[in-house]
């Protein structure tokens, strides 16, 4: 029996894989998605428990404009998969800022604002600083033909107090670098846009919002979309992409193939190349994550009101994989309850989610009862390090309200994506065009090397715009 034969087949039902699933069946295209879990989303889905739903990934969405502004990467999005404004129900941040040394940025959907606590903390960089934005500016962060370079030496040339270039960094890493102790000039160029310039967003519904739009997208257009279905191997005939061998056994064909599955994964797959292959390119880069919930009322009485705090209680901000279990020293704090969701709307809980670096390798050498033992540990560790940069709380007060916890690490990344060594941004090599050395098996996703989730959905749009559309 043939193998069924489709224009292009997507591996991975993340938000690269359904926003190019959809621009690709706009014109007409028979795509396929494949997906190894029951869950579409990626590193950006989200699970229950009870009742209750996780967020996973999604600490907020960023790039978000007022309505009105032109050219900016949402608008292009919305544009791209003809989705209204209205459908996303973006709600705005109340207020974000990044901490450390004793300086806090504030960092509000407005650049104006950061300008100025720059200004007042490093009168002496404030010109350097300027002088920063104007470059990156004139700068095509988005372009196929990415520049290259260090982010720190960029900021050395404009900035001179190393506390200022430490926290200017810190977001720009956090939300983006597969490199360690550094992030790609690109990519912070990037991240300055989507978090400095732009900002944070959330849908009231959080990530689910954004994934039921994407489906419900490739519902109407007839996408094939084959959930607890993944690729087992990418035969390679011929130099080509000739067919994908999926778990069950069954065999389909695609003149094109765009895998989100990650660069160093995608090589994995492939009948031509051995198991090992990419090692060299692999990231390092795991993050362990606790979710806390609480009672609402006494969550209320809390005053937590940013929506994220980015931290470093070091004297020096360390961006690497750590030899211990987890690197409390920096991290992101996120309550999702801070977001202006407009009258009459709230969660009906009180939320507090923290990020800190971890060792994928630490992590998976644990026995399954040290492992369990280990997670409740750091939940209470990390928990506590973010109550040092919130309004005090009193231990009781604190325990008292606390109604459930969970928490991921490294592990829990590789097992639900595949990720190598749990990287949550993939490899350190990036490939703007999503090009590989097969002329029709192509890159999408973190690999691409466009960021964030608004960056993961143009990353899976302008790919297919590129090789399937133009082609």
């Amino acid at each position: 029996m043939s193998a069924t034969h489709y224009d292009a087949a997507i591996i991975g039902a993340g938000m690269s894989g359904l926003a190019a699933a959809v621009r690709l069946s706009m014109y007409g295209r028979k795509v396929l998605v494949l997906e190894r879990h029951n869950a579409p989303g990626g590193l950006n889905s989200f699970y229950a428990r009870g009742r209750r739903k996780y967020d996973v990934g999604l600490h907020a969405l960023t790039n978000w404009v007022p309505e009105g502004v032109k050219g900016a990467p949402l608008v292009k999005l919305m544009r791209q998969l003809r989705i209204r404004r209205e459908e996303l129900d973006l709600c705005p941040q109340l207020g974000s800022r990044v901490t450390m040394g004793g300086v806090s940025l504030r960092i509000n959907n407005d650049f104006a604002r950061l300008t100025e606590d720059v200004a007042a903390a490093f009168p002496g960089d404030a010109d350097g600083f300027r002088r920063l934005d104007a470059w990156i500016a004139a700068l095509d962060e988005a372009s196929l033909q990415a520049h290259g370079g260090s982010a720190r030496e960029l900021l050395a040339r404009h900035v001179s107090s190393p506390l200022l270039r430490d926290l200017l960094l810190i977001p720009t890493c956090y939300y983006g670098s597969a490199l360690e102790d550094d992030i790609e000039v690109s990519q912070f160029a990037i991240m300055w846009r989507s978090l400095f310039h732009e900002g944070f967003a959330r849908p009231f519904e959080g990530v689910r919002r954004v994934i039921r739009l994407l489906t419900d997208r490739c519902r109407e257009h007839g996408v094939d979309r084959r959930m607890k279905c993944g690729v087992r191997r990418i035969e390679v005939r011929q130099g080509r992409a000739a067919a994908l061998l999926l778990d069950d056994g069954s065999e389909v064909t695609a003149d094109a193939v765009y895998s989100s599955a990650g660069a160093v994964e995608t090589m994995r797959l492939r009948s031509d190349l051995p198991p090992d292959a990419g090692a060299a390119e692999a990231g390092r880069l795991g993050y362990a994550e606790t979710i806390a919930t609480y009672g609402e009322e006494a969550f209320a009485g809390f005053g937590w009101n940013d929506t994220i705090v980015f931290f470093c209680d070091a004297e020096r901000f360390s961006y690497r994989s750590p030899a211990e279990l987890v690197d409390p020293s920096s991290g992101v704090i996120c309550i999702p309850n801070n977001y202006d969701y407009g009258p009459g709307r709230r969660l009906e809980e009180g939320w507090l989610r923290v990020t800190a670096l971890a060792s994928h390798d630490a992590w998976c050498a644990l026995p399954e009862e040290a492992y369990v033992a280990r997670k409740a540990d750091w939940f209470g560790r990390l928990n506590r390090v973010a109550r040092r940069h919130l309004p005090a709380v009193t231990d009781a007060t604190h325990d008292g309200a606390l109604v459930s916890t969970d928490m991921f690490t490294p592990r829990t990344v590789r097992k639900f994506t595949g990720h190598v060594g749990g990287a949550i941004y993939g490899s350190t090599v990036k490939r703007r065009d999503g090009r590989t050395d097969l002329p029709n098996l192509f890159l999408i996703g973190t690999d691409q090397g466009f960021l964030g989730v608004t960056g993961a959905m143009l990353s899976g749009i302008s790919m297919a715009n590129l090789h399937g559309l133009k082609a």
